[in-house]
């Protein structure tokens, strides 16, 4: 991340100082250095004292921003940028802020004890709430309050119900953890390598790929249950046969 970008030729050839950076990005001076000091964004072009800028550090700064947007911490930001090629071009880096907003989970919702139990239709007791929290669906966070993923808490509470144990619980967060992440990983690199050079040829947007990607994950999810329950029948039978045999 500490690369500097190509330097263009000229001066005016998509150089900027930092107050015309800052003017682009609609973010203080202080924010953009403090970037730049995290290595979130690469250093300036230095030409005698000066310093300039280009699209690739909008690019990023605007991919930095989303990241938090998303509820990232400064650490999670850090091992992400961390991965992007440090000559990534604009583009790739549009592609990421495109292929990152729609496929985030929701934002979880802060409440207290007694909200989240309302919101649960029961009580839940200290060893369910690590069971939940091991799920990824309820965190607790300072002054007695909970971070809640609203959409997975019927779930959850329905595994508590089955009397799911807080050790299964952990190791399936761990598979889902690792699979979820080889997916999410092989689907970015499907759309960087094959659909974004397709649709960049055709003229389209960062935008209208976003509408794309959208459009996209509801079938993904699809296919993603019906794969998995394909699996689990066949697994099944595999299973049954050895036992017959």
């Amino acid at each position: 991340m500490t690369d500097q970008p190509a330097v263009p030729d000229q001066r005016g050839d998509g150089l900027m100082t930092l107050e015309e950076l800052t003017a682009q990005v609609s973010m203080s001076v202080r924010t953009i250095r403090f970037y730049t000091t995290r290595g979130l964004v690469p250093p300036p072009i230095r030409r005698g004292r000066s310093g300039f800028y280009t699209s690739d550090h909008a690019a990023r700064i605007e991919l930095v921003r989303e990241l938090q947007a998303h509820g990232f911490t400064l650490s999670a930001i850090e091992r992400y940028v961390a991965r992007i090629p440090s000559d990534a071009s604009p583009e790739t880096i549009a592609l990421h802020r495109t292929l990152l907003a729609p496929w985030l989970a929701e934002q979880p919702e802060t409440m207290t004890r007694r909200q989240l139990q309302r919101a649960a239709g029961r009580e839940l007791s200290e060893d369910e709430l690590d069971t939940l929290n091991a799920l990824g669906i309820v965190f607790a966070v300072k002054q007695g309050r909970f971070e809640v993923a609203l959409a997975h808490l019927p779930v959850g509470v329905a595994l508590l119900d089955l009397g799911m144990p807080l050790d299964a619980a952990l190791a399936a967060q761990d598979i889902f953890t690792a699979h979820g992440r080889q997916v999410a990983e092989e689907l970015t690199e499907l759309f960087r390598t094959k659909v974004w050079p397709a649709y960049r040829e055709g003229g389209s947007t960062p935008e209208e790929l976003r509408a794309v990607v959208e459009r996209f994950k509801p079938v993904t999810v699809q296919a993603l249950v019906t794969a998995y329950e394909s699996a689990v029948n066949e697994t099944q039978r595999q299973t049954i046969t050895r036992r017959t045999r």
